[in-house]
C-alpha cells in the first residue's frame, strides 16, 4: 500500500524539522528527568508530578512518532520549472476578490494550513477552487452556505 505524498513548502518542512530536533534534544531529556525526580520522592503511585510527567511524555513521544511518518510522506514544493507563476500552485499567493472584499491567502499543505494566518490547504474548498486558475479567472467555491464567486486577481 503507498502512502499518500503529503505536499509542504520549504519553510513548512524547515519548521516541521526544529519542532521534531527541538522535542527529541530538548523535550524528551527534560521530560525523563522530571520522571526520574518524581521517582525519588517514593511512591509514584499518588505522585502527581509523576503522572503529568508521564502524561506529558506520552503526547511528547506520540508526536515525535507523527513527525517521523509525515517526513517520511512530504513532499517539497519546488518553484515552477517552467517559470510560470500565473497559475495557481500549492505554494503560490493568491489575492482574489469575493463580493467587494480582497483577500489573500497562500496555498499550502494539509499539515501547514493556518486559516487564521492566510495560509490554506489545497485540500479545502477555497484552495481547490484556485488550483489550476489564473489571474482574471472566476472562480466557483462551495461553501456550508453555497456555492460564491470569486475573481482571482492576482498570483504570485
Amino acid at each position: 500500500m503507498t502512502r499518500e505524498r503529503i505536499p509542504i513548502t520549504r519553510e513548512g518542512l524547515e519548521a516541521l524539522r526544529r519542532e521534531y530536533e527541538y522535542l527529541v534534544k530538548h523535550r524528551r531529556p527534560e521530560i525523563a528527568r522530571v520522571i526520574q525526580e518524581a521517582r525519588e520522592h517514593g511512591d509514584i503511585r499518588e505522585n502527581a508530578a509523576y503522572d503529568a510527567a508521564k502524561h506529558d511524555q506520552a503526547f511528547i513521544e506520540g508526536r515525535i512518532r507523527e513527525i517521523e511518518e509525515l517526513l517520511k510522506r512530504v513532499e517539497l514544493i519546488e518553484e515552477p520549472t517552467d517559470g510560470d507563476r500565473s497559475v495557481v500552485r500549492v505554494g503560490s499567493t493568491v489575492t482574489i476578490e469575493i463580493d467587494g472584499e480582497i483577500e489573500t491567502y497562500t496555498i499550502v499543505g494539509a499539515i501547514e494550513a493556518k486559516p487564521s494566518a492566510g495560509r490554506i490547504s489545497n485540500e479545502s474548498p477555497v484552495g481547490k477552487a484556485l488550483l489550476g486558475r489564473r489571474v482574471g479567472d472566476s472562480v466557483m467555491i462551495d461553501t456550508p452556505n453555497g456555492q460564491i464567486t470569486a475573481r482571482i486577481l492576482e498570483v504570485s
